[in-house]
């Protein structure tokens, strides 16, 4: 405990605070970055009423999460240019919570998620999205965006007369599909004409005017739920402080809070390239755990990045945290006064918005490339997207990385090899090459010949590095072969952490000038005086 409490005193706080200060004063960077975030907001209004359906809650719940979660990490997050809100990837983990312990256990679940998170981003578990491969990455891409569009589809339902969906058909499909097709080829058209508005705000607004100005029947935001209410008032999430409780919300937290914060991180490395930003990944950490405490306090569902409006906002123009902080506020000024006007946009429009985030999202050059990269990524990049798709983007990531890992492995373990030679006198060198590690200890032994060596043998690791407890169990099982048989062994060109950490072959280890200086993952047990692992 003492050392707990130690490390959390000598914890940085990764925050930037010349990055928070940080806002534009040119006017035309000002309307740019309000404009898209104006963009953003009509985006997120049905996603977060559809998202709070999906977690069987009301929609102001939704709403309120994407007010509070968008703002705060709009002001204090790792990458200006990120948006937030609530996201499907959590909603459909809170469904079963809210069906069977009703919304105010979500509440208290979403506050622990936040303090989670939180302490991720002081103890800097962020940097470890560093580990996910490029493939990995590729392939969230693509399921995100195949998931992005395949929610959209949802809008091509009407109301059935037995309280559940049908699809459109006939004259309402035909205009719906009309809408979508004008929204996306005015999104396409108006860069090409002028960069003074965002092409997505342009085209809601167009096909919004022609819907309403012609009293079209098609489906609106407000055929949804209504989105009117008040502002958000702090409510105590009201459950017993018990253990009971705790081992209720527990395992719901952990697992909103990893998918929370992998689907954030992988979005924040996304916009990160569009935007050529590094860095940030503790702060966003921070960021998403202060946003998710805040909203399980003020009636919200909590939330994390939003790829899709993060990508509408970037390519809107927008590079400064007011962009975020605009949609925010864009968002619950909806809530408050503009909730009418609001109801009255076409969802076509917003679908043809969405469309084009899936075809800018896409990476399409990943297709092209599949019969050129090795067949291990390929591979990878394909398992990423169809688990992304059919499971969720926590366990997509896990799966992926876990599988390019091993890949990795069984590369490197076929890879040592010795080059061997007699010396003068009469001993045997074997110049080892390539990486021992646990996966190439077999290959390791499989070397040498202890029978049929001469009496000294010499195994040289210049070119080789040790890398694991596995590797030094490998060389001390080595030595012990060739004493067995009475013949001499000598190791060369080891770090100081072998000469350290080997026990029956340290003596057998030949000091040189220039041996190695690497460190090596595992701690040597003093009371035992055995090899002991541990990271």
């Amino acid at each position: 405990m003492a050392n707990l409490l130690s490390s959390v005193r000598s914890a940085r706080i990764p925050f930037s605070w010349r990055s928070l200060l940080d806002f534009p004063t040119n006017p035309s960077v000002i309307k740019t970055e309000v404009l898209a975030g104006l963009t953003v907001s009509l985006a997120m209004v049905p996603e977060a009423v559809a998202f709070s359906f999906v977690a069987g809650v009301h929609p102001l719940v939704g709403l309120y999460a994407a007010f509070i979660v968008g703002l705060v990490t709009a002001v204090i997050g790792g990458r200006p240019g990120m948006i937030s809100g609530a996201t499907g990837a959590l909603a459909v983990v809170m469904v079963a919570l809210v069906a069977a312990h009703g919304i105010e256990y979500l509440f208290a679940t979403v506050v622990l998620m936040g303090v989670m998170q939180v302490l991720a981003g002081v103890f800097h578990l962020g940097k470890f999205i560093r580990l996910v491969p490029y493939p990995v990455m590729m392939g969230f891409v693509n399921g995100l965006a195949i998931i992005i569009f395949l929610a959209q589809l949802t809008q091509f339902q009407l109301p059935g007369g037995d309280g559940g969906k049908v699809w459109m058909t006939g004259v309402p499909l035909m205009l719906m599909l009309g809408l979508v097709a004008l929204t996306m080829a005015l999104i396409w058209i108006v860069p090409r004409l002028t960069k003074a508005l965002p092409a997505p705000l342009v085209a809601i607004v167009v096909v919004a005017a022609v819907v309403i100005l012609f009293d079209i029947n098609v489906p609106r935001v407000g055929d949804m739920a209504s989105i009117e209410g008040g502002l958000p008032a702090f409510h105590f999430p009201l459950v017993p402080l018990t253990f009971e409780t705790l081992k209720i919300i527990l395992p719901y937290a952990l697992i909103l809070a990893a998918i929370g914060l992998i689907e954030s991180l992988l979005t924040l490395n996304l916009v990160g390239e569009m935007t050529e930003q590094r860095g940030g990944a503790s702060q966003e950490c921070i960021a998403q755990g202060l946003a998710n405490t805040v909203t399980g306090f003020f009636g919200g569902m909590g939330g994390c990045a939003m790829i899709g409006q993060s990508m509408i906002n970037v390519k809107s123009g927008a590079r400064y945290r007011l962009a975020g902080i605009a949609a925010s506020l864009f968002l619950l000024a909806f809530i408050l006064v503009a909730s009418g006007l609001i109801e009255q946009i076409p969802l076509a429009a917003l679908v043809g918005v969405m469309f084009m985030v899936v075809i800018g999202t896409f990476a399409w050059q990943s297709i092209t490339v599949l019969r050129k990269i090795p067949r291990t990524d390929a591979f990878v990049m394909l398992l990423v997207t169809v688990v992304t798709v059919f499971s969720d983007l926590a366990v997509a990531v896990v799966v992926g990385v876990i599988v390019s890992a091993l890949a990795y492995a069984w590369n490197n373990s076929t890879r040592i090899h010795a080059k061997v030679h007699v010396t003068p006198e009469g001993a045997k060198v074997y110049a080892i090459e390539g990486p021992l590690f646990f996966g190439s200890v077999d290959g390791f032994a499989e070397i040498f010949n202890p029978k049929t060596d001469p009496g000294l043998i010499i195994v040289d690791f210049l070119n080789s590095r040790v890398v694991d407890q596995s590797a030094l169990q490998a060389i001390e099982a080595l030595a012990m072969k060739y004493e067995a048989v009475g013949k001499s062994l000598q190791l060369r060109h080891l770090s100081n952490d072998c000469h350290r950490l080997l026990n029956k072959a340290g003596q057998l280890v030949v000091n040189s000038d220039d041996d190695p200086s690497y460190g090596l993952a595992v701690d040597y047990g003093v009371q035992t005086g055995r090899l002991g692992g541990g990271h």
